[in-house]
């Protein structure tokens, strides 16, 4: 999933939310297969919540807490496809040196 000397960014954060990077040549190793994994969770999970804002919007029943929780995890799941997006924009300009051109 990577090349040589490149890092891929971990669908997580270390201390500090700082971010944590991967560096292998073994798409299939352990640490690759856990990143793979988080990373379809947390789109699979953005799938979700956009479907509960979208009914939470459609409803004049909804309190403002209730607002506030969701623009909460709403504002979590942003940062997390934000990143995996970032890491996955890296890897394809990364092994298709063509696509970098457009």
């Amino acid at each position: 999933m990577t090349t040589p000397n490149e890092l891929r960014l971990l669908p997580w954060s270390g201390p500090g939310d700082k971010p944590c990077y991967l560096s292998t040549d073994d798409p299939d190793g352990y640490m690759s297969r856990l990143a793979d994994s988080l990373e379809a969770t947390q789109l699979g999970q953005v799938g979700a919540l956009l479907e509960e804002a979208s009914e939470a919007l459609g409803t004049q029943d909804a309190s403002l807490d209730e607002m506030r929780c969701l623009v909460t995890e709403l504002a979590g799941s942003l940062r997390d496809v934000y990143r995996v997006a970032t890491s996955r924009g890296r890897l394809r300009t990364t092994s298709d040196p063509d696509e970098s051109a457009y």
